[in-house]
């Protein structure tokens, strides 16, 4: 690849005209020849002045052919010659510069002689002179009746014009009675009019145009009849020759033109020979000799930019559709300093087109293109180093004006304006600022609609479509990114009114498209709607899960319970909450009060706090706004495109409103061991970096060590709180996980008691009871303990290892089993160590039964020194109904129903609960939700 400081812009190395260069205003009449004008010496000086004529004409192999052999006949050259030509080609497509070009070889020949291009068309002639010939010019579009003053005899009709041009009085007098009568002469009385000591040569141009303004005169039957002897005496002399040029554009034919027009398209087609004026490949040579001050393409543009476009197109080949990348390097020879998609797209997309004038039209709008560029190039010091489709100067009203010819109508200027140019708002210009700086440098945006509009053909046709190998190819090169492409077209997708997409393929079209009907519904959705919809899509991706509870936009602290458990609350989603001081100050004071209370539980909390609620509240608008679309597709007359379109937008507005609560809750924010607020910025996050928001932000704070989901024994041990020296109640273990930052949060309350069991069996700690007398009762250690026997309770205790030990070795003799039903040992069971009757210390852990089996009547003397019971009969079934004071209730299953538990032990359990002030709805679902938890059933009586 050729190093970017040596490609040079093309206004460097090749220079437009004179009046292109100076900006000096065009008129579509520049590139309009008019024969009438050159006859009468009153045109401009490069069509009068027939060496400034010939150095900007182009011989392409078809012009010379034919110039050389209307000379060869001329010069009486009967063989392999015609005496009537029809230009009958397209519209516009260089037939009257033909016509001029004939006429200035008949009337300027010993001026001419000696130049190459001259003596090429004498050597293909095979004549050494161009003839004295006597000429005649007829111009439908100019003629009205002539002369009549100044001593010149009235000419009514074009055989009288014709007479008078070749022979004067002489010649008028021969044919007056027919002009007169305006009736047309036979073939003798032609014969007469011709010269006889010279050649003579008859250029008739635009011959519609005057057929259809004298109908109604019956001038289009006397014509026929006079083209047609003219055309059958010219075939019959030597030197004769009927060059006719017929249309007008067939736009803007009636019923009857096209008749006449193929009438004579016929006789001329059978008298005559049809010539075509040029090869699409020649088009681009005929451009630059008359736009530019051209001595061929440079050698610098050879060597270095038109080599580098052509290793482009060969790297890229599989991304540029149609592109000749085998013969890039003479593709971009021939069209340079054009790019070759700009040259073939009027070939290509514009031709088909009524209006459209293939030679005039395109050299129309490139005079103005060229004039326009080359000014703002060195104005900006631009550096595009070919005149590239996208450089249109659209926002140049002649400009716009001339194109707007073209095409044939207007309708799309609002089109241009609001999606590609002329207004600062327009949304390739507004793309193109707010764009990355590569994109951006290049108006990547401006010059991809551009070209979107050239391809499309305006969008006047329905089956003209921009593809993006046509785009790539037509944008792209040596110094812009391929890449950016597919990044520019889905920004104008999104953003463009007027722009319609259809299987990646885009055109531009009068009608407004999906994206105009968004704008406009945008604009009348209820902000509570939005509202309402923003709220529930950030609880949906925000969900509830088993392991943590969820407060979802709450408005005050008492709305978020004090409990020991790990809570997740989600800040509004509320443009108040953006400002980051607001946001601390509601964390902060929420977590530091629950309603008039101070908040006991505050390292349960974990606060989703959103950085920017706009993209949401936007996103949602749209969202909404399509959906409304949808319900109305039928009564909006959508087509099957826009259905199509409009599903996958309404797809796509779901996952971006997705994605921007992802992109919104980036922050997590959680009391830290200094006790104060502290934030986690997750930062660009998306969807796909987890299964969820709040499992994105669970494994995050694992990760961290904020959250635990398990608990080493030995953990308890290290933070054994000083205030409780000896025994520490389980409810306080684990509530002080979620009241003190600077314990770990658990994600599961339950998991400590699988640490306790733990702590038990591995002997690390003991787990008990406490007796009025300050004894243990239960007491479990190093002995296996099962984590659903362990009571969360202010009344159970883990027990410090000396303490226990200390207790143990305080119990001088083994425990002796009285009453009969109950077997309590040591001081617990209301004796002292004195009772004890061994110092024996147990083997495998001590772990005392409140129920011990067959003990009903106390027998003395055992081996092992205790009273023994004698088999009693058992009672089957054991009922108490009482009521129990509230606060008597853990004591109560302590001391009286551990004994039973599972041993066939059925609970059946009335609560009542009527406080003269009332229940708070709160409660009732803390009440519902603890219920929950233990797995039991929720369903209350509410009255």
């Amino acid at each position: 690849m050729v190093c970017k400081l040596a490609l040079k812009p093309w206004y460097k190395l090749v220079t437009p005209r004179e009046d292109l260069r100076e900006g000096r205003p065009l008129d579509a009449s520049e590139f309009a020849v008019h024969l009438d004008q050159i006859r009468e010496g009153r045109a401009p000086d490069d069509y009068q002045n027939p060496v400034r004529f010939l150095d900007r004409t182009y011989l392409t192999e078809n012009l010379e052919k034919t110039a050389a052999e209307v000379v060869r006949r001329l010069s009486g050259v009967k063989t392999e010659t015609s005496a009537v030509f029809n230009l009958s080609t397209q519209f516009g497509g260089g037939k009257t510069h033909f016509l001029a070009l004939l006429y200035h070889l008949a009337t300027s020949g010993p001026v001419l002689m000696g130049r190459m291009d001259v003596a090429s068309i004498l050597s293909v002639a095979n004549v050494q002179r161009i003839p004295e010939t006597a000429t005649a010019i007829f111009v439908g579009t100019e003629f009205e009746s002539r002369g009549g003053e100044n001593g010149e005899p009235l000419r009514k009709t074009p055989w009288g014009e014709i007479a008078w041009q070749l022979g004067g009085a002489e010649a008028f007098k021969l044919i007056e009675e027919s002009d007169a009568e305006m009736r047309a002469p036979g073939s003798e009385l032609i014969r007469k009019v011709l010269p006889k000591d010279k050649a003579c040569l008859i250029l008739m141009d635009e011959i519609m145009n005057y057929i259809s303004r004298f109908r109604k005169a019956g001038m289009a039957t006397q014509f026929y009849n006079f083209l047609q002897n003219l055309s059958e005496e010219a075939r019959g002399q030597d030197r004769v020759v009927l060059v006719v040029s017929i249309p007008a554009s067939e736009l803007e034919m009636t019923a009857d033109d096209q008749s006449d027009y193929s009438r004579l398209k016929k006789l001329l087609d059978r008298l005559g020979k049809a010539v075509v004026m040029s090869s699409k490949e020649e088009t681009s040579e005929i451009i630059r000799r008359r736009l530019f001050e051209w001595q061929g393409v440079p050698k610098e543009a050879k060597d270095v930019i038109i080599k580098a476009y052509a290793e482009w197109a060969v790297e890229h080949r599989n991304l540029i559709g149609d592109f000749p990348v085998d013969h890039a390097k003479e593709a971009f020879m021939a069209s340079y300093p054009f790019h070759p998609t700009l040259i073939s797209v009027f070939e290509r997309k514009w031709q088909s087109l009524p209006r459209f004038q293939q030679t005039r039209g395109i050299l129309r709008l490139l005079a103005l293109w060229i004039s326009n560029v080359y000014r703002e190039g060195y104005r900006k010091a631009g550096g595009d180093l070919l005149i590239c489709i996208g450089s249109a100067p659209l926002d140049d009203s002649l400009f716009k004006s001339a194109m707007f010819e073209q095409l044939g109508e207007s309708k799309l200027d609002i089109a241009m304006t609001t999606d590609i140019c002329c207004k600062n708002n327009s949304h390739a210009t507004m793309l193109d600022k707010e764009a990355m700086p590569d994109i951006k440098k290049a108006n990547l945006h401006q010059k991809v609609a551009t070209t979107i509009f050239f391809e499309s053909n305006g969008g006047q046709t329905a089956n003209a479509l921009a593809t993006i190998p046509e785009i790539r190819a037509a944008v792209c090169g040596p110094e812009i990114d391929i890449g950016n492409i597919d990044t520019v077209l889905e920004n104008l997708s999104s953003a463009c009114y007027y722009l319609r997409v259809d299987r990646n393929r885009y055109r531009f079209s009068h009608k407004p498209e999906l994206n105009k009907l968004l704008a406009d519904r945008k604009a009348t959705i209820q902000e509570s709607m939005i509202k309402d919809k923003v709220y529930a899509t950030v609880q949906k991706y925000i969900p509830s899960i088993k392991e943590i509870d969820r407060v979802p936009f709450p408005e005050k602290s008492s709305q978020i319970s004090d409990r020991a458990s790990l809570t997740l609350v989600i800040l509004p989603p509320d443009p108040a909450y953006d400002d980051e001081k607001k946001r601390m100050e509601t964390v902060e004071a929420f977590t530091k009060e629950s309603g008039t209370s101070t908040r006991t539980f505050k390292n349960a909390l974990i606060w989703a706090a959103p950085e920017s609620s706009a993209s949401l509240y936007e996103e949602a608008r749209k969202l909404l706004s399509w959906e409304e679309i949808k319900a109305e597709e039928d009564e909006l007359q959508l087509d099957d495109v826009q259905k199509k379109q409009l599903s996958e937008n309404i797809k796509k507005g779901t996952l971006e409103l997705k994605e921007a609560v992802w992109k919104t809750y980036k922050n997590l924010m959680l009391l830290g061991k200094d006790n104060k607020i502290r934030t986690i910025d997750f930062g660009l996050i998306h969807s796909s970096a987890s299964d969820s928001i709040v499992t994105l932000y669970i494994d995050r704070l694992k990760k961290d060590g904020d959250i635990e989901s398990s608990i080493s024994p030995n953990f308890l041990t290290r933070n054994w709180p000083p205030a409780f020296k000896n025994e520490w109640s389980t409810k306080s273990v684990r509530d002080m996980f979620f009241a003190s930052p600077l314990f770990p949060r658990l994600i599961d309350p339950e998991v400590i008691k699988e640490t306790i069991s733990r702590g038990v069996s591995n002997g690390i700690f003991a787990y008990g009871g406490k007796t009025d007398s300050g004894g243990y009762n239960p007491l479990i250690f190093k002995a296996a303990l099962n984590k659903n026997d362990v009571e969360v309770s202010e009344d159970m205790y883990i027990i410090s290892n000396d303490a226990v030990t200390e207790y143990l070795n305080s119990i001088s003799n083994p425990p002796i089993p009285v009453p009969p039903t109950t077997v309590i040992p040591g001081p617990s069971a209301g004796g002292s160590p004195e009772d004890s009757s061994s110092d024996k210390e147990p083997e495998e852990g001590y772990r005392p039964t409140t129920d011990p089996e067959d003990s009903s009547e106390v027998i003395e003397g055992g081996d092992d020194g205790f009273k023994h019971t004698s088999k009693e009969s058992k009672a089957k079934k054991l009922v108490w109904d009482n009521e129990i004071p509230p606060q008597k209730w853990t004591n109560f299953y302590t001391k009286v129903l551990t004994k039973f538990a599972g041993k066939g032990l059925k609970l059946s359990l009335k609560v009542e609960v009527e406080p003269a002030d009332g229940i708070s709805k709160q409660k009732i679902e803390e009440m519902k939700i603890a219920l929950r938890e233990l797995g039991m059933d929720d369903e209350l009586i509410i009255e």
